[in-house]
């Protein structure tokens, strides 16, 4: 994945954790446009009708309309999008959601940081992986992000 520059998306219903994010994503030392999406509809409709797809989608799973889950089934389900880098960003740390992310092929999860300092330390850590790992082999033990 290039980190030079990267096209990032945020798929979040939350106005202020897209807010934060935001704010976040402009923290790091990663040069990057950021694409934000209020429901998992609208990302799909985008990710859909673009030929410029991101380098990397964090992406809650409660949102209204089409929710993270159906979201990220749909991503690898599609040709186009199936190779995509997804990173599940949610406020659940249910292992039930942990678990289905990860067999239907999220490359990591990460809890929703509760302070901003945490966010951006998580952000930075996620833009700075090597995602050639954690797309070749998915290993459990490296799924769940832990700040």
């Amino acid at each position: 994945m290039n980190t030079n520059f990267m096209h990032i998306v945020l798929a979040d219903d939350d106005e202020d954790d897209r807010l934060l994010f935001s704010e976040a994503i402009e923290e790091t030392k990663v040069e990057s446009k950021l694409s934000l999406f209020h429901d998992g509809q609208q990302l799909m409709d985008y990710l859909h009708s673009t030929n410029s797809l991101p380098q990397l989608i964090f992406l809650d799973l409660n949102m209204p309309i089409k929710n993270g889950m159906q979201c990220l089934k749909e991503i690898r389900n599609c040709p186009k999008l199936k190779d995509l880098c997804v990173a599940i960003y949610s406020t659940s740390s249910s292992e039930f959601d942990i678990e289905e992310t990860f067999i239907n092929g999220a490359n990591i999860y990460i809890n929703k940081p509760n302070n901003f300092t945490e966010l951006c330390n998580a952000i930075e850590k996620v833009l700075q992986m090597n995602w050639q790992y954690h797309t070749s082999s998915l290993n459990k033990d490296n799924f769940l992000l832990r700040i």
